[in-house]
């Protein structure tokens, strides 16, 4: 959707992104990756390294420019927002950006996603927090340095590419081109790497029995072909949800965001109990220590996002969540094993109820997406 908002910058028939021709285009652009990646991942891998050196040009720039004209009494004019009553509170103001800021970190534990691949496993670690230092330093000098070139009540008007408009009103229109192309190589790359992220997850759940046996299948280029196809035609669905649906890209962000806290908070909370339980780490005594503390503080962190989150998204989650229950079945059921245990069943009841609260509040209208 952002891909095709920038390209609507070039050609106003793409619009915002959910035009007709905007979402048919997408869909191409989607199974050429698709086909691209069942050629291979490490040439796929590949043009992924070259777009992400092309996209980081762009953003050094931006930075460098900001820098030069970033001005502290517009940085400081209001800093708290207390002049917007429509912000609420400080907390009020951390709270509704929680759910954005997390939405930029989704996807930092995907080194270890394709951690069987690696050459080094030392190199997975390396990766992940490389990482996320970087992309914790371009958003933070991206985000600053822009509210000291425009105030905030302008930052909110601009339409996305709001970073293309914000150079453009230090540099003018070859900024926002500068921008704007950098932002569609990236989101090009970003796109490549999902897909394969994506098919890699299944993949991996497969192998550990977590999902069907029908997904460990690869072709000849040792691509996981059926998990591929699986996820590529969920994101097929979903661009034609997005056609007939009035939802904004930041809506679709609150909820793709609100669906992996999920998966972070049982991830925490695990990792809590094993720290607790002394499980796995046998005389290891100082570790289980530092493990009691991270865990304790991550399952907070989870806890607190989920909170900031608000119950709509967790809703429509739960929703989605919901079929996810077929595939983990059928899993099960080629094990041999019961479906449920008794704790899993009280989650799986959570879920479905919440899922149906969803279904009826879309309907009746109190819930939109």
């Amino acid at each position: 959707m952002l891909l095709f908002s920038t390209l609507g910058y070039f050609f106003p028939i793409f619009g915002e992104g959910n035009t007709p021709a905007a979402i048919i285009a997408a869909s191409i652009l989607l199974w050429a990756v698709h086909f691209l990646v069942l050629r291979g991942i490490k040439e796929a891998a590949f043009i992924n390294l070259v777009t992400t050196v092309a996209k980081v040009v762009p953003l050094v720039l931006f930075i460098l420019i900001a820098l030069f004209a970033f001005k502290l009494d517009i940085f400081t004019s209001d800093i708290w927002g207390l002049k917007n009553p429509s912000l609420g509170s400080v907390m009020d103001q951390v709270r509704n950006m929680m759910l954005v800021t997390v939405w930029v970190f989704i996807g930092i534990e995907g080194a270890s996603i394709f951690s069987s691949r690696a050459e080094k496993r030392s190199d997975v670690g390396k990766a992940t927090v490389i990482g996320f230092i970087t992309v914790l330093l371009l958003l933070v000098l991206v985000n600053v340095l822009s509210l000291g070139i425009m105030t905030q009540p302008e930052l909110a008007k601009l339409q996305n590419p709001s970073m293309a408009a914000v150079l453009e009103h230090v540099v003018g229109h070859w900024g926002a081109v500068l921008i704007s192309v950098g932002l569609i190589i990236s989101l090009l790359g970003a796109l490549l790497s999902w897909v394969l992220l994506c098919a890699e997850i299944m993949f991996s759940a497969a192998k550990d029995h977590t999902m069907p046996a029908f997904l460990k299948k690869e072709n000849a280029n040792h691509v996981p072909v059926n998990a591929l196809w699986l996820t590529n035609a969920m994101v097929q669905l979903f661009l034609v949800i997005t056609l007939f649906s009035a939802s904004t890209y930041l809506s679709l962000i609150y909820l793709a965001t609100s669906m992996i806290l999920v998966p972070y908070l049982w991830s925490a909370a695990y990792g809590f109990l094993l720290a607790v339980r002394g499980e796995t780490y046998e005389n290891a005594l100082r570790e289980r220590k530092k493990d009691l503390i991270i865990g304790g503080i991550a399952l907070i962190y989870a806890i607190w996002l989920i909170y900031a989150g608000g119950l709509k998204y967790l809703l429509l989650s739960a929703l989605l969540y919901a079929p996810g229950v077929i595939l983990f079945a059928k899993a099960k059921h080629e094990s041999g094993q019961p479906v449920f245990t008794n704790i899993e069943k009280v989650i799986f009841a959570a879920v479905v109820i919440g899922a149906l609260v969803a279904a009826y509040g879309l309907y009746d209208g109190f819930l939109t997406l």
